[in-house]
């Protein structure tokens, strides 16, 4: 059943619509299972720290990860979990955060995050960066075999990821964001609608309506990671970052980008202005359309930076 975006959710029901939209990832690995995290390499220059992790978030496979943080710190300070797109580039994985990427703007996320004071961690996705090397397509079939839906453990391992952060001395725990471009997008609005330890929300050309997509006969523009068995059957686009509210949400989306239908767009915008209506916080969700494609440009980082700034 798909559920209702047009009116305020009580606790209770959000929680219960949480635990059902988890329900649809597949087997997972238990929450609870213990984690650890070793440091294997360490970077410093005038401006950032950077530290390269292996983490045992899901028992299955190590992940490498980066956490970065501001050189000069003192105290506790914000965090941002990265999540990294996709570009069909496999190699490229959490790289995307201490390197960049040409479709995104200079300098490359860790180091504009450390300059405004925050602390930041990206890992390597199933099938990205040091854990590429097998086929997307080989794993999500060998995980529809098991009983297990690849974003879900995707989705897993960065709840994990959160986890950890927890247990960084430097990090403030009641002041995290998400944020992401692409499939990174689509990671922090399904992070954030799963996990409210998510304070903060921003996601980057990926906010796709579901129904939209199939309208615009677009199934193939996004990869076979992001198809969950059985979902549409229990919710919308809408009704997941409904999820999210009231809690500051900023999508920007390009309006020649065809990842996301504008028709799309229009719906969940519509859709959540009235969410965030009925929960007293109409300034917390913003959406913001560029005349771009599936880019980031120089306005796009500047409103970001900003909204962080704002709500963070």
């Amino acid at each position: 059943m798909v559920k209702n975006t047009s009116a305020s959710t009580s606790t209770e029901e959000k929680q219960k619509q949480r635990q059902a939209l988890y329900q649809l990832l597949g087997r997972l690995p238990s929450r609870n299972r213990p984690i650890s995290a070793k440091v294997v390499a360490r970077e410093e220059t005038e401006e950032i720290v950077i530290e390269k992790l292996l983490l045992d978030l899901n028992g299955l496979e190590l992940v490498p990860a980066y956490f970065t943080k501001p050189k000069k710190v003192t105290g506790k300070i914000p965090v941002v979990l990265f999540n990294h797109s996709h570009f069909g580039q496999y190699e490229v994985g959490k790289n995307e955060f201490v390197k960049g990427r040409k479709e995104m703007q200079s300098p490359p996320y860790a180091l504009a995050l450390a300059r405004a004071g925050y602390a930041g961690l990206c890992i390597d996705s199933w099938g990205f960066g040091e854990r590429s090397g097998r086929p997307e397509i080989d794993i999500f079939k060998e995980m529809l075999w098991k009983g297990q839906v690849m974003w879900g453990m995707m989705v897993y391992d960065n709840l994990r990821a959160l986890d950890y952060l927890e247990t960084r001395p430097e990090v403030d725990t009641k002041r995290i964001a998400t944020m992401g471009m692409s499939m990174g997008s689509t990671m922090a609005w399904w992070l954030a609608a799963l996990d409210e330890r998510i304070k903060v929300t921003v996601d980057l050309n990926c906010l796709t309506d579901f129904q939209a997509l199939i309208e615009d006969k677009g199934l193939d523009r996004h990869g076979i990671y992001y198809y969950v068995p059985d979902l549409l059957n229990h919710f919308t686009t809408s009704s997941i970052n409904a999820l999210i509210a009231p809690r500051p949400h900023f999508g920007l989306a390009g309006s020649l980008d065809p990842l996301t239908p504008q028709k799309g767009l229009e719906k969940i915008d519509a859709d959540l202005k009235k969410v965030y209506a009925a929960e007293n916080a109409s300034d917390a969700w913003k959406l913001k359309v560029y005349p771009v494609g599936h880019l980031e440009t120089a306005e796009m980082r500047r409103d970001i930076m900003a909204f962080l700034k704002k709500w963070l």
